[in-house]
């Protein structure tokens, strides 16, 4: 599988690529146990098969192999402006949801959930309701405190359904799976802006952001967040704690900072951050930290989503409001999952042989 190399320094290169980390593997268990509730298999839909919503229903139970799950409030309106409803976003959901689930599958859930739509009031809940199908599969995670939270995973089309009906219109899904929460297979850059950048100087760090990963030998995926940024995913290889890859992301964004002082900044203090510029968020790595996951649907004006997208796209240039709600799925149809090599057994990047 191809390697990240190691440091062949050239006078342009960020310092990141011209010393070694050592990130050696620790035991993690003592300190974030997890525990994964399991149940029968998934059921699934026949190959080609498509799930419909009924249009004519305010409430209706949908049967998807031996489960049922009730769906409720079809017919509420959740972007008024666009007329689209909660069962549109079902509707949305159920479409994408044979590229969405492998990328959620085995990760705790946490629920954003937006009762009244959109455009209303939202409230975060980590703890699987007690009210909930017997299917729903969880995972009981440790915290510092001591204390346990048993977080829904979303496993299949039924938990999918589920979860959303409860008003949750994007998914929040932890970096690491349940069988280790302290091990993520994947780092990523939140590219975000502070006030006064235009999304054209978030597409320019996007792209410089790009080019050092390359260096590095570093494969990366781009996605736009849906909301006003682009997310950059790099497959790891598991071995290195959620603390030493927020280290090494911490690393490279400063550095990145201090090489394009004019655009980036890696300021953690809002308050400090300098207008106009593109704030590589290195903190989104932090342990129990979760992003807006692949294709999910965002509470924007115009029903965006966030999309995986080339970095052709990203160098002739793309806007968020591109990608939407009413025409992801038919894109999703037309190219295939862009981030499939996300899930990919290789080439992922073992950090702990990296320069960084």
């Amino acid at each position: 599988m191809p390697r990240a190399r190691r440091a062949t320094a050239k006078p342009d290169e960020p310092r990141a690529t011209q010393r070694a980390t050592k990130l050696e593997p620790r035991a993690t268990r003592d300190r974030h146990p997890a525990v994964t509730s399991r149940t029968a298999p998934s059921p699934k839909l026949a190959a080609g098969a498509r799930l419909e919503i009924p249009r004519d229903l305010d409430d209706v139970t949908i049967a998807i192999g031996e489960r049922e799950v009730k769906l409720t409030n079809l017919g509420k309106v959740f972007w008024p402006e666009l007329g689209l409803t909660k069962r549109d976003l079902l509707q949305y959901y159920a479409d994408v949801s044979g590229a969405l689930l492998p990328h959620l599958h085995d990760r705790a859930m946490v629920m954003k959930r937006y009762p009244n739509g959109a455009a209303g009031d939202f409230f975060f809940m980590k703890r699987a309701p007690k009210a909930r199908p017997a299917w729903i599969e969880t995972c009981a995670i440790e915290h510092a405190s001591g204390s346990v939270i048993d977080f829904p995973m979303v496993q299949d089309l039924a938990t999918l359904l589920w979860t959303v009906n409860l008003g949750c219109i994007d998914l929040n899904q932890w970096y690491a799976r349940c069988d280790d929460v302290d091990r993520p297979d994947y780092l990523h850059f939140d590219l975000d802006p502070v006030v006064g950048a235009t999304f054209e100087r978030i597409l320019e760090a996007a792209l410089i952001l790009h080019e050092t990963l390359d260096a590095l030998g570093m494969p990366n995926h781009a996605k736009t967040t849906g909301s006003r940024g682009i997310h950059v995913y790099v497959p790891i290889v598991r071995g290195p704690t959620q603390k030493q890859v927020w280290s090494f992301t911490k690393t490279l964004s400063i550095e990145l900072a201090r090489r394009h002082p004019r655009l980036i900044t890696a300021v953690y203090k809002k308050a400090l951050r300098p207008t106009g510029h593109v704030l590589v968020d290195y903190n989104q790595n932090a342990w129990g930290r979760t992003l807006a996951s692949i294709y999910s649907v965002r509470p924007t004006p115009r029903a965006s989503v966030s999309t995986p997208v080339t970095w052709d796209e990203v160098a002739r240039g793309i806007s968020i409001d591109d990608f939407r709600l009413d025409n992801v799925p038919a894109r999703l149809a037309k190219l295939g999952d862009l981030w499939a090599p996300l899930l990919a057994p290789r080439p992922r990047v073992d950090l702990t042989k990296i320069s960084a």
